[in-house]
């Protein structure tokens, strides 16, 4: 079971803080509990029911081997949604998404090797054979689209889930990942489509403190399915282990 995420917690944390009433989206509104002077307040007992559905679903997707891509381009979630990702060895993209990242791979792909031979390139003694001015612009083209790719550098075929901070920013992602039938995680502000993801957790997307801890709460049930993955592949190792040692044993027993 995820970890536990409290009431309280959020509440601290400004989750609940939707947007101004008149920026709503009415599809939002089974998530809204209340409007105070003049912005709606999202009911964080539907985000902790779905924060908890969420956090199981992504559990099951990591423990059978599969990846999430993390998505956050805004300046208040890039640091939490990349060093999250980071720990946990999962793709992201932080700085700008590339049309056609999901659904024109082939372009993607070209890119990334581009960035894979210029890194070779720097680490070999030819790089100090070159011209300063040369090596200067190959250095700057490297950091550009490291920038950009780095966070999905191997990142190999397509993710199986997508887990993304404010749907209405990342809509040309969500529309890549819904076009692929991947399925979309993501935090929902009350300015937002609901229904445009499959696993939409009502929240804050603009503080920082809501973002991180609804972040982290993913993270954590991700981190679980992760160690199940690690704990099933040992069982399945010494239960062939034991089959191997069985059938040696019969064999041995069969010659005498």
């Amino acid at each position: 079971m995820a970890q536990q995420v409290e009431y309280k917690d959020l509440l601290n944390a400004g989750v609940h803080f939707g947007h101004l009433t008149r920026k709503w989206d009415p599809r939002m509104a089974p998530y809204i509990f209340m409007e105070k002077n003049g912005i709606h307040i999202i009911d964080l007992n539907k985000t902790i029911a779905c924060l908890q559905d969420a956090g199981e679903a992504l559990k099951k997707i990591v423990r059978a081997g599969k990846r999430v891509l993390f998505v956050a381009t805004k300046k208040q979630a890039q640091e939490i949604v990349s060093s999250e990702a980071k720990r946990l060895k999962m793709p992201y993209v932080t700085e700008r998404w590339l049309g056609g990242m999901l659904t024109n791979n082939t372009t993607i792909k070209k890119s990334l090797k581009k960035l894979s031979s210029i890194e070779k390139l720097i680490k070999s003694e030819d790089f100090e054979n070159l011209a300063k001015r040369e090596r200067l612009l190959l250095m700057r083209k490297r950091d550009k689209l490291e920038k950009v790719l780095g966070g999905i550098s191997d990142l190999r075929g397509l993710p199986a889930a997508m887990f993304v901070v404010d749907i209405k920013r990342e809509h040309i992602a969500v529309k890549e990942a819904n076009r692929l039938g991947i399925p979309v995680f993501a935090i929902v502000d009350t300015n937002s489509n609901p229904n445009e993801v499959d696993f939409p957790i009502p929240g804050n997307d603009d503080a920082y403190k809501s973002i991180e801890i609804i972040t982290k709460y993913i993270g954590a049930a991700i981190e679980e399915g992760l160690l199940e993955r690690k704990t099933d592949k040992e069982e399945q190792r010494l239960k062939e282990e034991e089959e191997k040692k069985r059938e040696m044993d019969e064999n041995e027993n069969n010659d005498e």
